[in-house]
């Protein structure tokens, strides 16, 4: 799951493709962000709505007695891009529909999916009709998080540079960590492994 502005991916779940992974992932992306107004986009599948339902529903205090229904905040939106082609895979036309709340503005998928071709170029696993399979599901998640890892802290975005005026510069590389404001220079590899990370109980 990416924000979309920054291009930082929040959270990414891995395994065999189906609703539980994909479900995983929202659930971990609702919690990081603490429940706060997202707008998702996404192709047409249909599960993504009901995944999404299911991950923001809150009880709605009617002040009746009895349980109290279960709805969906007005500010959770989800449009959804859908390719229509023919029998020879031309693009014939492009429908965008809200699957939940109002239509949002430029939804296209195409960020993401440049993050999945980059982990197709790195990810030797990831390749198409390749031999390098991942044997392990630990090893594989590691080399997936630490590409991740590597797009969101270490290496700088062209979309997300900024315009210098006083120094010989241009402009100002920005990882999408700096974007968000996590930091304030894109990181290395050194500093990624001489960082300690203070875990608590919870």
């Amino acid at each position: 799951m990416q924000d979309r502005p920054s291009r930082f991916i929040a959270a990414c779940a891995t395994g065999r493709i189906g609703d539980d992974l994909i479900e995983r992932a929202v659930i971990l992306t609702v919690a990081r962000t603490q429940g706060r107004p997202l707008n998702w986009c996404s192709d047409g599948w249909r599960g993504y709505a009901a995944i999404l339902t299911r991950a923001y529903r809150q009880p709605a205090r009617l002040g009746q007695r009895g349980r109290p229904p279960l709805v969906v905040p007005p500010h959770v939106r989800l449009t959804q891009t859908i390719k229509h082609h023919d029998e020879h895979g031309k693009l014939l036309s492009v429908e965008v529909r809200a699957a939940l709340g109002e239509l949002i503005t430029q939804p296209g998928t195409v960020h993401i999916e440049r993050v999945n071709g980059m982990l197709r170029d790195r990810l030797n696993a990831l390749t198409r009709k390749t031999h390098a399979f991942a044997k392990r599901d630990g090893t594989f998640d590691a080399l997936i998080h630490l590409q991740l890892f590597e797009h969101n802290w270490i290496h700088p975005h062209r979309a997300l540079r900024l315009p210098r005026s006083s120094t010989p510069q241009r402009y100002q590389r920005r990882t999408p960590a700096m974007a968000l404001g996590l930091a304030d220079h894109p990181w290395s590899f050194t500093m990624f492994l001489m960082t300690s990370l203070h875990a608590t109980s919870q």
